[in-house]
């Protein structure tokens, strides 16, 4: 497995202003930052590191599969995961690591969050 991204060295990450952007997809309130790499889902290669943040109130509304790596970390706030019935809570200082096909989500924040995801494909599997 290759993973290449740019070398990069110590730099403030702006949390508010420019470089956010909804991801393809996701409703209004849910915005990415992009830290490092390409992920192209495409030709299934690549990775990338990114920032994901929910304003307060936002949701998406159907479970989520793709094809590639996911590694998710809770830095700040609450994600709810799952439906009314099946809603279970996480804070700071949770993980999550997903293997590619498996379905997730919906997700919601009631005070909204920030996480911390690796997404990558590996073809060494």
């Amino acid at each position: 497995m290759t993973i290449r991204k740019d070398h990069t060295e110590f730099h403030a990450v702006a949390m508010a202003g420019d470089g956010w952007q909804r991801p393809p997809g996701y409703p209004e309130g849910i915005e990415q930052k992009i830290l490092a790499g390409r992920l192209d889902e495409a030709a299934k290669s690549g990775s990338r590191t990114r920032l994901l943040r929910f304003l307060p109130g936002a949701y998406t509304t159907v479970p989520f599969v793709h094809d590639y790596w996911e590694e998710v970390y809770v830095i700040a706030g609450d994600l709810i995961v799952g439906g009314t019935e099946t809603a279970e809570s996480f804070g700071v200082n949770t993980y999550a690591c997903r293997p590619p096909g498996i379905h997730h989500g919906p997700f919601r924040s009631a005070t909204g969050c920030l996480l911390l995801e690796f997404h990558f494909y590996d073809d060494s599997v």
